[in-house]
């Protein structure tokens, strides 16, 4: 359960600084543009969950559509 949790803030993490990702060092996520403004984050951690965002261009903002744990 704890690397859940871990997982689930490194994803949240990445999503909610998903505009200045390139400025960070150490990335604990991947990040895949899949259309204009709608980004796949997936966690480098076990378990391994992924979201799907919406970003606002103006404000940077991104939203949340989804999420799913990924099975291997």
């Amino acid at each position: 359960q704890q690397n859940f949790i871990t997982a689930e803030q490194a994803v949240l993490d990445c999503e909610q600084n998903l505009s200045t990702l390139s400025a960070f060092t150490e990335n604990h996520c991947l990040t895949q543009p899949l259309s204009k403004n709608i980004w796949l984050i997936t966690s480098k951690q076990k378990p391994t969950i992924q979201v799907h965002v919406v970003l606002d261009e103006k404000s940077g903002i991104a939203t949340r559509l989804n999420w799913r744990q990924s099975f291997e």
